[in-house]
């Protein structure tokens, strides 16, 4: 898959934006196709940072969520504010 095409966009609710603060993780909808190794690449790409771990979980809905957790040297809330989530 190209990794480009495997994030669609972030979602900014208060649960994301709790994780943001607490565990510096950001929650990002994703294609159903994109594996957590796709998701990865594909966030250390577009933004230049370094991802320590990518979780993901199909809601009921059946949308794809990939949970991403950065390194301590990229805070999330950085990254949130580079796409205007912030």
């Amino acid at each position: 898959m190209e990794s480009s095409t495997a994030i669609k966009y972030p979602l900014s609710t208060e649960k994301s934006l709790r994780l943001m603060e607490q565990e510096n993780k950001l929650i990002f909808a994703v294609d159903r196709d994109a594996n957590k190794s796709d998701v990865k690449k594909a966030i250390e790409e577009m933004f230049k940072v370094k991802v320590l771990k990518v979780n993901t979980y199909i809601t009921p809905k059946g949308q794809k969520r990939a949970y991403v957790k950065f390194s301590d040297e990229t805070p999330a809330i950085d990254v949130a504010t580079n796409m205007n989530i912030m």
